[in-house]
């Protein structure tokens, strides 16, 4: 076969419907019932979640400003789906039938009740689940919310996702959230250089002078 000339063009693909989709999924998900962190009952399904703080600590003071009317600024956003979904392992029935929602959920309450000066009263959140053929779109809705609303737990305060590396991976540095928030057993194990606490907080201030 003859080889072609290269066109960069005859690469790019464009579907306006695909954009209009993930904007009425994000509309979709900012129009859910907002709960408290964990929600109050247990649920089936995987799919995108967002963190709201509404608290007193000052430190997240124009967080609370911000969502005291109404929950428009995420602190976190955060996607959940089974195990096995990156290899195509799961079904259709074991997307309907996981816990890994409603599980990340109260995983994240665990976290926030051991962090250091914060309460988990503090946080609402609220979440859609995906199901069937919508389960595709998990990663693309939840990339979507975070380039939309930037979440200071996402972008300039990294680690309050993450999980417990496990034994002989502890020669990581301790995440900037769990610098500002101690109190993650596993995460006091980790000995690498970590970002100083001014160093921290600064970049908390910066972030939340650039929302509202």
């Amino acid at each position: 076969m003859k080889q072609q000339t290269f066109d960069r063009n005859e690469h790019v693909y464009k579907n306006d419907a695909f954009a209009e989709l993930v904007k009425d999924a994000i509309r979709f998900f900012n129009g859910t019932p907002v709960h408290t962190l964990p929600p109050p009952e247990s649920f089936l399904g995987t799919g995108v979640y967002a963190l709201y703080y509404i608290g007193r600590n000052p430190l997240y003071k124009r967080y609370a400003e911000l969502n005291r009317l109404s929950y428009d600024y995420p602190i976190y956003v955060g996607k959940a789906v089974p195990k096995g979904w990156r290899q195509a392992h799961s079904s259709d029935n074991t997307l309907n039938q996981s816990r890994e929602l409603i599980s990340r959920l109260r995983e994240h309450g665990r976290s926030i009740s051991l962090g250091a000066d914060l309460l988990l009263e503090d946080f609402m959140c609220r979440f859609v689940i995906f199901e069937e053929e919508g389960s595709d779109m998990i990663s693309t809705i939840e990339a979507a919310l975070i380039k939309l609303n930037r979440p200071l737990w996402n972008t300039s305060v990294d680690g309050f996702g993450n999980h417990d590396p496990g034994s002989g991976r502890y020669e990581q540095a301790k995440s900037d959230w769990d610098v500002i928030h101690e109190g993650r057993l596993w995460a006091n194990k980790c000995n690498g250089k970590h970002a100083e606490k001014s160093t921290v907080i600064s970049k908390i201030k910066n972030h939340q002078k650039n929302l509202g």
